[in-house]
């Protein structure tokens, strides 16, 4: 009798589960449209999430949370997570890519020829090294005059497309 006793999760156990759960199906919530159709999910949850996603009261929504996370409790929720788990990933590499064009525009900005030596030595076939002067040039002006930075923008879709063609190599 005490081994069945060992086996079955605690209550606590029982409880972090169920609200892991539940978390996970308020994430759905959350989710663009076109993201949550392409899940697989039951009919029932489905309906769910997009109920919950028209309901403005808040004891209603916390009721139509706690319904999702039970409606979690009874399917398999491995391929949610994993579709969830794909989705931040990809948030964060762009995140990423995101920062680092950034750090490259800024260094170019603030650190001059260096910085564009080891641009070009990074990605030579993709640069044009006059546009990027250019763009430099009218980037530290604009700062100069307080104006706004549309060279600077510009300079960042240049260094996006260009980093952007080429595999990564952090």
């Amino acid at each position: 009798m005490s081994d069945d006793h060992d086996e079955r999760p605690s209550k606590s156990e029982r409880k972090r589960r169920s609200d892991e759960l539940q978390a996970l199906g308020e994430e759905l919530i959350d989710l663009p449209q076109a993201e949550l159709d392409a899940l697989p999910l039951p009919e029932t949850l489905r309906d769910a999430v997009l109920l919950a996603r028209r309901i403005t009261a808040h004891g209603g929504l916390y009721r139509q949370k706690q319904y999702i996370g039970k409606l979690m409790r009874k399917i398999d929720a491995e391929p949610i997570r994993a579709a969830l788990n794909a989705r931040r990933e990809r948030e964060r590499a762009e995140a990423l890519r995101f920062r680092r064009i950034e750090q490259w525009r800024d260094r170019l900005l603030r650190d001059g020829p260096a910085a564009l030596e080891a641009l070009f030595a990074e990605a030579p076939a993709s640069l044009d090294r006059q546009v990027i002067g250019e763009l430099l040039d009218r980037a530290r002006g604009e700062r100069a005059r307080n104006a706004p930075p549309r060279a600077a923008r510009e300079l960042f879709r240049v260094l996006r497309d260009a980093l952007d063609s080429r595999p990564e190599t952090n």
